[in-house]
């Protein structure tokens, strides 16, 4: 062996060296941010591969999703897998080694914290896994060198519930050794809050219908006859994930101020909504984020900044990734009614003057995207609207426009609309929370009403999203509260559908509600890029999307992982 290459040991004589180990372990945290280059620093297919978004560019990996022309074999597919594992196979030698590190360099509470860091990030780990690829081969403690691969442990895949108690019970062990704020403040760590979250979203996934009575799945079965799942509906799991969401919100936002929803004060009602929705995710680190990958690349503000030719460099983007007519439709009018709602006021046809919250002035606006709640104005740019940034800078998107089809058949939007939630003002690696305190309220919401329906707290708890969003609660003047469980779940699912958009959120419930078979395995409209004029508001269906019912819930275990160990099944349908 070379003299300069160090050995496992020696990394923990080190408190440098073992601080770097552990930063490889937090490295296999997804980047969302970087989603057109699939699996680059983890990064997944989740908005592009949703109802709510497509690419422009054939290269995202969520090309094939939308096509169900994916394969088992595909490098995508088998990186994510590995990578995961990798992060699993190296918290878990770090968790082994760090006891016996020099005591001098790395005293016991910084051992006692780094372990449960390392924990907590190996049960995360499985989590993503399990939510990608459903149940999955569960390692425990088993000790792998680092240096070899991990496909050599002949284990079979745990049944779901069984994972899920794993990652439920190992958080919570994590969770006993860590602080309310992150190690020697340095943001990104891993904390009780990042714990609980978790904790509370593998129940939200155990409890729902794609792993809480699935009769799909009544053949989905080990080698040895073990059933993967229970094919039985149990509503108590719906029951404990809502206490997993409820204990969150008493201990960090009732008991305790560690998280809060953003709000930021505006002397007019909808614009302190808009630049709420809006600056929760430009204005990094603030209360409402409970986990987030620091440093997360810089693509995204390049795919959702419109084409712009002929301005600024610092203002022109590709605008490639188009927000799909079925997501422009699903945010609310200002008075808190969905479009299809006669007394919503939506007009379908014609332009009128009007003047978006970020615009200094009014302009000619098709009459579908006038007086939308604050949200759309967050998440969409659309035909002939004003830039964020900049000065005097219009998005026109018809053929002949600044950023129409005419100036680049590559860089610019499929849909006619362009994604703008969450850019940010310079091109720069900046954090991207994974889990935000409003999801939590959506998800208690959501498991309350399917555990115990007609519970205060599910209005409540809707209605504080609602609130924040700018537009009519529920069971307020003008506005009905859902009148039975099935209302009730309709309007949560809408309220998620509006509030989390583009977040990586709407692809893993459209799965774990089983409806992905309907949301995504129809055309995608948008409007019509080759038109000028009058012509360029056509509704024209941009792609047809296609998903194989059962096969295309879950992403297939790697062929390879099947090939070397065969007792690992393979997913239905593939």
């Amino acid at each position: 062996m070379p003299d300069d290459v160090l050995t496992v040991d020696d990394i923990f004589k080190s408190r440098a060296n073992t601080d770097k180990f552990l930063a490889n372990v937090y490295s296999y945290l997804p980047s969302e941010n970087q989603e057109r280059y699939t699996n680059t620093n983890q990064s997944g297919v989740f908005v592009g591969a949703s109802d709510e978004a497509v690419y422009n560019w054939s290269f995202p990996y969520s090309t094939q999703l939308n096509s169900s022309t994916w394969a088992k074999t595909d490098g995508a597919i088998n990186n994510w897998w590995n990578n995961y594992y990798r992060g699993i196979r190296n918290a878990t030698y770090f968790m082994s080694k760090i006891d016996s590190a020099n005591a001098l360099e790395v005293p016991e509470s910084v051992k006692i914290s780094f372990k449960a860091e390392a924990r907590a990030l190996r049960a995360m780990y499985y989590f993503f896994l399990v939510r990608t690829y459903g149940p999955v081969v569960i390692t425990h403690d088993n000790l792998i060198d680092p240096g070899v691969d991990v496909g050599n442990l002949k284990e079979a895949r745990s049944p779901i519930d069984t994972c899920i108690e794993y990652i439920v019970s190992e958080l919570d062990a994590a969770s006993a050794n860590l602080n309310y704020t992150p190690w020697n403040g340095e943001i990104g760590r891993i904390t009780k809050g990042a714990c609980a979250v978790f904790k509370e979203q593998a129940l939200m996934l155990a409890a729902s219908p794609l792993w809480n009575g699935n009769t799909a799945y009544s053949d989905f079965k080990n080698i040895d006859g073990t059933p993967l799942l229970n094919t039985t509906y149990d509503v108590a799991k719906w029951a404990r994930a809502a206490k997993a969401a409820k204990d969150f919100i008493d201990e960090f936002t009732i008991n305790r101020t560690d998280y809060a929803l953003y709000k930021e004060t505006n002397s007019d009602p909808f614009m302190a909504a808009y630049l709420s929705c809006r600056n929760v995710h430009t204005t990094e680190w603030n209360k409402e984020w409970i986990f987030a990958r620091s440093k997360t690349g810089s693509y995204l503000r390049y795919d959702r900044t419109p084409k712009h030719v002929g301005l600024a460099a610092d203002q022109q983007g590709a605008g490639a990734l188009g927000a799909t007519q079925a997501m422009v439709d699903a945010y609310f009018m200002k008075n808190g009614r969905p479009i299809t709602d006669p007394l919503s006021g939506y007009v379908a046809t014609g332009f009128n003057s009007f003047k978006a919250p970020y615009d200094p002035s009014s302009r000619t606006t098709y009459n579908q995207w006038i007086d939308r709640e604050p949200r759309f104005y967050v998440g969409i740019t659309y035909n002939n609207s004003y830039w964020l940034y900049g000065s005097n800078i219009v998005t026109n998107m018809e053929f002949a426009g600044n950023s129409g089809r005419s100036q680049s058949t590559s860089d610019v939007s499929p849909t006619g609309y362009i994604v703008r939630k969450a850019v940010p003002q310079t091109e720069t690696e900046r954090g991207s929370p994974l889990f935000r305190l409003a999801q939590v309220y959506l998800d208690y919401a959501e498991a309350l009403n399917e555990s115990d329906p007609g519970n205060a707290d599910i209005l409540k708890y809707l209605n504080e999203i609602r609130t924040r969003a700018g537009v009519a609660i529920y069971g307020g003047a003008g506005l009905p509260a859902p009148a039975d469980q099935d209302a009730m779940r309709a309007a949560i699912r809408a309220e998620r559908r509006v509030e989390l958009a583009f977040e990586t959120v709407r692809f893993f419930d459209t799965r774990r509600w089983k409806i992905a078979e309907v949301t995504n395995n129809a055309p995608i409209y948008g409007m019509n890029m080759t038109g000028n004029g009058a012509a360029f508001y056509t509704p024209t269906i941009i792609q047809q999307r296609v998903f194989r019912k059962e096969r295309d819930y879950l992403f297939p275990i790697p062929n390879d992982e099947v090939l070397v160990n065969k007792n690992v099944v393979q997913n239905p349908g593939w």
